[in-house]
């Protein structure tokens, strides 16, 4: 096992992104060398289409690899050697591992949101969900869903196209008859009915402020979930709770979706209930079960 790794994260707008942190104490508590460096196409002053020159940057530069976050997470994937089944089954990456010369693009959203759901919501009915954005997020909160046991996954897009094409790769996965797409028209209809609401849209976000959806069409008996972790309480879960939704905050996604990176990149498990401690020491929120 190597010692010493270089490490980043590609996106925009990450400057108060809490990924360096969370990988590199770790890293100290494994007794690895590991600098977590941040590429902001923001600051940087470059369009999403920079992402695969910003990649070929970073591998020969002597990266071992690299975390993709919003909005590159499908602008990579045509940058890439090879994607792991689940990479590429959603058509998104959230992590590139360089290796002998090789670029594999990997998935961990899915996983992260998955062990964050079954932590944070506990017996939780997923038989009808809706979910807020067809992204690269959303298609891997998608999957997710999905395997969770949902039986019908609404995925509502303010382009209903791209809503539609998310639908169809994930029927090659699932099968068909199990999600419907389109645009916000299907929100009143498909909320009335669901058990639970995932926000896997910017909206909410540093930088992004406000809601995704008309408020008035929360209830109290969903449960709702928001990705989001920067802020951890966003708008939309003060809303849910104020109306007596079971909630959960994007903080548990964070750090189990980074804690199966820092093991692509490091080859050696780390510890994610330490990594969970982590993020309470950086975030002064402990990440509720």
């Amino acid at each position: 096992m190597e010692g010493r790794f270089l490490v980043g994260l590609l996106g925009a707008g990450i400057g108060t992104s809490l990924s360096p942190p969370l990988h590199e104490r770790e890293a100290d508590n494994l007794g690895l060398r590991y600098l977590y460096q941040l590429i902001d196409i923001t600051a940087l002053g470059l369009p999403v289409e920079a992402t695969g020159e910003l990649l070929g940057q970073a591998r020969r530069l002597g990266f071992r690899g690299v975390n993709v976050t919003h909005p590159c997470k499908q602008a990579a994937v045509g940058h890439l050697d090879e994607l792991s089944p689940d990479a590429a089954a959603i058509g998104a990456v959230n992590t590139v591992v360089w290796s002998n010369g090789t670029a594999v693009g990997y998935n961990t959203d899915w996983s992260g949101f998955t062990a964050s759901f079954e932590r944070g919501l506990p017996g939780a009915p997923v038989e009808r969900v809706v979910l807020l954005g067809a992204g690269g997020a959303g298609a891997a909160v998608a999957h997710a869903v999905l395997w969770l046991g949902a039986a019908r996954l609404t995925v509502v897009d303010p382009d209903a196209g791209r809503a539609a094409r998310l639908v169809g790769a994930l029927a090659g996965t699932f099968g068909t008859g199990r999600v419907r797409g389109g645009g916000p028209d299907l929100l009143a209809e498909s909320l009335g009915e669901a058990d639970g609401l995932v926000n896997a849209t910017p909206i909410g976000m540093v930088g992004h402020p406000g809601v995704p959806l008309p408020v008035e069409l929360l209830r109290p008996e969903l449960w709702v979930a928001d990705i989001i972790y920067r802020p951890l309480e966003t708008e939309l879960l003060a809303h849910a709770r104020r109306l007596g939704c079971r909630t959960l905050g994007g903080g548990g996604m964070v750090v189990f979706q980074a804690a199966e990176a820092f093991r692509l990149f490091a080859g050696v498990a780390p510890d994610p209930e330490r990594m969970l401690r982590h993020f309470a020491d950086l975030t002064g929120v402990e990440v509720a079960r």
